[in-house]
């Protein structure tokens, strides 16, 4: 066996064990995603440089860029929250798209987060060159690109933020004012015009309700069925002044009611399982609801009420005051995609045509391929070209195989549909914070997802998928890979379940190169613990009356988990930080 040189400057070895080295970071995106990963850089990282570009003017993401009458969040407010973060002055049950963004927005502030961020910095491309990233960024105020460099490079730039205009014929013969859910001109009013309203998804479905009372007349064009209704319970409705009061005055009130929602929004993967009792109750249940507040409309019930596909294969949305705004006498309902815009209005596939002479709204959605929208080039590799070509792959929503120190957060195959969807994002950052405290301390170059590690977590997800509601054949975001038929947005399981999944890093399913010649332990370094050279520790740290209780096996763990609804994480002096918070 032949040695590899100890002549390195990279062998550190008059260095401890687990010293760390500085990183440079580069995340994309401020939304949500991109905020939390720098609060958590921020607190249980040093030796950190960070970046945050954000092509918008403000932070927030989605939230900041989605303004459309009626938006909000389809998850009850008190729960679309960070874990650690409540905020006891939601107006209502379903928060608006402006007090979501005012909650992140101040999240960024109370936190000190913007002098991580640039915005009105969109990043254009990315290279990999063998040991760290080079990252053009076009400033959007000078229209200038500038270059950046970085170790470890995160695409938090979020699932629902490329938005797009359908692909009709048409757009530019349009005489009336042509407006997109997610480019709102709020100068635009709809008092008294003529208005037709192009799709019924979560957009769609929000939008309606608000604008129906101000029009003269909408026309609605529907593709295709969608459930829609509130769970029994969950009807959108705003607090009163003792609830809002009882949520900041009373001592562990807003903790209690936020964990009586949370379990409730924890236990709903049953559902999504084609021909389970619960399944067919939670349609049973839906079905009479939809019918109610389509008060006998037959036509509504025939055109809107799914037949061909399970509860749950599309989002559904609890949609306050959808159905009711469709059997209004100003609403008009065409059940037919638009095939092309005239000057005046639309032609539809059944073969006729509306007029709709003053404002059409598009409320078509993003893309939601999860194909980046610049080059992400590493070797002979453009991981555009990759997921644009098959279905798009990821290592547990996390990372791409033969993308070096490239992370992602909510990215292919994450945990958002199936229970919270924050709680998942915090874990995702969580897990890049031991990443990158890996690379710190073990004098990493690179570090990428084996490629049959991807393989094999992409074969349990499709077998697992067939077993569910999400297989049927509705058209869905969810499906949003090139062969339609695969579920490249959705987690294999419960989110709960997704917590247990990358709770703990599983290093055998990655592939590491280092520096100081390639031998892996130079970490090692000149024979010396962390803790010999704090001169607070006790060096006797490990000398007690009895043994403890705090579980070592994986499974263990799991069930005092289960039991005590605590995390309860062992604190050692094995490696670098513990994180005994995560």
């Amino acid at each position: 066996m032949v040695l590899k040189s100890f002549t390195s400057p990279e062998w550190r070895l008059d260095k401890p064990i687990h010293t760390e080295r500085s990183v440079k970071v580069i995340c994309i995106g401020a939304g949500a995603s991109g905020l939390q990963l720098a609060y958590k850089l921020q607190k249980h990282i040093s030796g950190f440089s960070l970046t945050v570009y954000e092509k918008n003017p403000e932070v927030s993401g989605t939230w900041y860029e989605n303004r459309y009458p009626g938006c909000a969040c389809d998850v009850a407010s008190h729960n679309y929250t960070w874990s650690f973060e409540p905020k006891t002055d939601w107006s209502g049950l379903y928060g608006t798209s402006q007090e979501i963004y005012t909650y992140f927005n101040d999240f960024a502030d109370k936190y000190a987060l913007r002098q991580y961020i640039k915005t009105q910095h969109q990043v254009v491309g990315a290279k990999w060159t063998g040991s760290g990233w080079n990252v053009s960024v076009k400033d959007l105020v000078t229209d200038q690109t500038l270059n950046d460099t970085c170790d470890i490079l995160v695409n938090a730039g979020g699932i629902l933020n490329n938005w797009k205009w359908p692909d009709i014929p048409g757009l530019d013969k349009y005489k009336g004012t042509l407006l997109h859910t997610a480019r709102w001109d709020e100068s635009v009013d709809l008092k008294g015009k003529t208005v037709g309203l192009i799709g019924n998804g979560s957009s769609g479905i929000q939008l309606l309700p608000a604008i129906q009372p101000l029009a003269e007349k909408i026309t609605v064009f529907m593709c295709g069925p969608a459930w829609v209704s509130p769970w029994p319970g969950l009807e959108g409705r705003p607090y009163t002044d003792e609830e809002k009061r009882r949520f900041a005055e009373e001592p562990g009130h807003l903790l209690a009611y936020r964990r009586s929602v949370e379990r409730g929004n924890n236990s709903i993967l049953p559902v999504f399982f084609k021909g389970t009792d619960a399944n067919n109750k939670a349609r049973d249940v839906m079905l009479k609801m939809m019918k109610e507040k389509l008060a006998g409309h037959k036509e509504l019930e025939e055109g809107l009420i799914p037949t061909t596909f399970a509860l749950g294969c599309r989002r559904f949305t609890p949609g306050t005051g959808y159905l009711e705004a469709l059997v209004q006498p100003n609403v008009q309902v065409v059940f037919s995609g638009v095939t092309e815009l005239t000057e005046q209005g639309c032609k539809c596939e059944n073969g006729s045509e509306h007029p709709v002479p003053d404002v059409l709204i598009c409320a078509t959605g993003f893309d939601a391929s999860y194909r980046p929208r610049f080059p992400i080039v590493a070797g002979t590799k453009n991981l555009q070209d990759v997921w644009a070509a098959q279905d798009p792959e990821s290592y547990l929503g996390l990372a791409a195989a033969d993308f070096p120190n490239y992370l992602t957060i909510l990215g292919p195959n994450s945990p958002i549909g199936t229970g919270p969807l924050l709680i998942g994002v915090e874990a995702q950052a969580d897990y890049i914070v031991k990443m990158i405290d890996h690379w710190q301390t073990h004098n990493i170059r690179s570090f990428a997802p084996d490629a049959a590690a991807v393989r094999d977590f992409v074969a349990y997800k499709d077998q697992f998928m067939g077993k569910t509601v999400w297989a049927d054949p509705c058209r869905s975001w969810y499906k949003s890979g090139s062969s339609r038929d695969k579920i490249t947005a959705l987690w294999p399981g419960s989110t709960l379940h997704y917590l247990e999944a990358i709770r703990q890093v599983r290093f055998e399913d990655w592939k590491f190169e280092y520096e100081g010649g390639g031998n892996r332990f130079t970490y090692l370094g000149n024979g010396q613990s962390q803790t010999e050279t704090n001169p607070d520790a006790d060096l006797a740290y490990y000398v007690r009356e009895e043994d403890d209780d705090l579980p070592l096996a994986r499974n263990k763990m799991t069930r005092i988990i289960n039991k005590t609804g605590t995390v309860v994480v062992a604190e050692g002096t094995g490696e670098g930080r513990f994180f005994s918070g995560l």
